[in-house]
């Protein structure tokens, strides 16, 4: 039988602080969701300013990184590139955005954010998963 990591609230508060850091320090208001590794949510900030459908987008972004064990990013770059069809696949955000949680080779949760242009939402979300390596 395998073992995994399981994120703890320590760990997400820890992931949390370091996305909204990141965040702050550019000014920009988004919303970061934590989520577990089967795309459930475990913590939700908005900051202020920030549009209410981005609680909307940062979770679906969360859960299709966790669900797909993958970058977001690849979804859209699926899409760009022509595959239009992968529109139609369900429970999958096709914008960058959401970032796995990677430990030990296994995905155990992601962070997804929305609110700003695609690439700095990915920023934000990778602060938030350089917290945990550190």
């Amino acid at each position: 039988m395998k073992s995994k990591a399981v994120l703890s609230q320590t760990e997400v508060a820890t992931i949390l602080a370091a996305a909204r850091a990141e965040a702050q320090a550019n000014g920009w208001a988004v919303t970061i969701v934590v989520a577990d590794d089967g795309g459930h949510p475990l913590a939700l900030e908005r900051l202020d300013g920030c549009a209410p459908i981005a609680s909307y987008i940062a979770t679906e972004k969360a859960r299709s990184s966790a669900l797909g064990r993958r970058e977001t990013k690849g979804y859209e770059d699926m899409v760009n590139g022509g595959r239009s069809a992968f529109l139609s696949a369900p429970v999958v955000c096709s914008l960058e955005g959401g970032v796995p949680l990677v430990v030990d080779g296994q995905v155990i949760g992601s962070v997804g954010v929305s609110g700003v242009t695609a690439a700095q939402d990915a920023q934000i979300a990778k602060a938030g998963v350089a917290a945990l390596a550190n």
